[in-house]
């Protein structure tokens, strides 16, 4: 039996065929210079993030320290060189908390339905358009509807953190329905079919294999909520207002957060200090603005470890 031999010449791609050097160098040109544009864009995306970071870690290290982050605002005014954002992290933990406790089971039952139990009916579909709409809305409208719907069932007045987790939840619903969907597509039907083919019912397969093996995918789908809520003012500024005291209960009286800190302490500016003023720093407010900032994106770094360290205890065996 003879052996068929590739001919002299011949091309990596198809050994079979003659070699064409011009072809080869336009291969090998065109491969370079994909090469270099992905790298470009990969570097051009990443000036920002690296800009980002510097600004904030060179502006907002000066004023970071313990004392910052264990005392309020109360009781500090004018240009003193005192006053911490503990008030400000208890907020934005406790709000963004309730938020993802509200919207996270919605978010993700939504997504089972449309996966598992919708066979695109009109319900799945008109649940689909929705929440493509509730996606693109203005995060002010999320906080004025929460301030419309309590002001319905409590009373005018009211403020308190779970206004503003409710309007945080507006926001974080539609990205976990969307991306939740998106990670239960992602799961072979041939678990689903050997889960069924043992006799298990389909709420137990949804439940043993179809969420643990797409468990890693729906811990990021809700980091990615939470960090595209985390950050929101406009919303908390019209349903829990500002304080500089520290308040525990979500449930009674005005709260503050890290961003609206941030934009309470930006928009006031230089203080006018006397020149016999000692205890009197004219940059305070820009330096207090900076340092939240800067322990808002820390906060968030920390919170995706922790989805990360979720993920991978929770994932099945052999995948992370």
């Amino acid at each position: 039996m003879s052996v068929q031999t590739a001919p002299e010449g011949a091309t990596k791609t198809n050994p079979f065929l003659p070699a064409n050097p011009a072809l080869e160098r336009r291969r090998a040109w065109e491969n370079r210079f994909a090469t270099g544009l992905v790298t470009a864009a990969f570097v051009l995306a990443m000036i920002p993030l690296f800009s980002l970071l510097w600004v904030a870690i060179s502006h907002g290290i000066k004023r970071l320290s313990p004392y910052f982050l264990s005392v309020s605002m109360n009781g500090v005014y004018g240009g003193m060189d005192a006053g911490g954002i503990y008030h400000a992290i208890i907020g934005t933990l406790l709000i963004t908390g309730w938020a993802t406790i509200i919207s996270v089971p919605i978010g993700i039952f939504t997504a089972i339905y449309l996966v598992e139990y919708g066979n695109n009916s009109r319900l799945a579909r008109m649940t689909t358009f929705f929440v493509d709409v509730m996606t693109g809305i203005p995060s002010i409208v999320a906080g004025l509807f929460a301030a419309a719907a309590f002001h319905l069932l409590v009373g005018p007045g009211y403020r308190a953190g779970i206004m503003g987790a409710v309007a945080l939840s507006v926001l974080m619903i539609p990205t976990v329905v969307r991306s939740s969907e998106e990670m239960l597509r992602l799961v072979p039907n041939e678990l689903r079919e050997a889960s069924y083919a043992l006799g298990v019912p389909k709420w137990l397969t949804i439940v043993k294999v179809v969420l643990r093996t797409a468990a890693t995918g729906l811990t990021t789908s809700v980091m990615l909520a939470i960090a595209r809520v985390i950050g929101e003012t406009a919303p908390l500024l019209i349903t829990v207002g500002v304080l500089d005291k520290i308040n525990n209960n979500v449930f009674s009286g005005r709260m503050m957060t890290l961003p609206v800190f941030v934009y309470r302490e930006y928009s006031q500016g230089l203080v006018p200090c006397r020149p016999d003023q000692v205890d009197c720093i004219t940059t305070i407010n820009y330096d207090r603005a900076w340092a939240a900032a800067l322990v808002l994106i820390i906060i968030v770094m920390g919170l995706n470890l922790i989805a990360r360290l979720v993920a991978y205890l929770f994932a099945p065996k052999g995948r992370v």
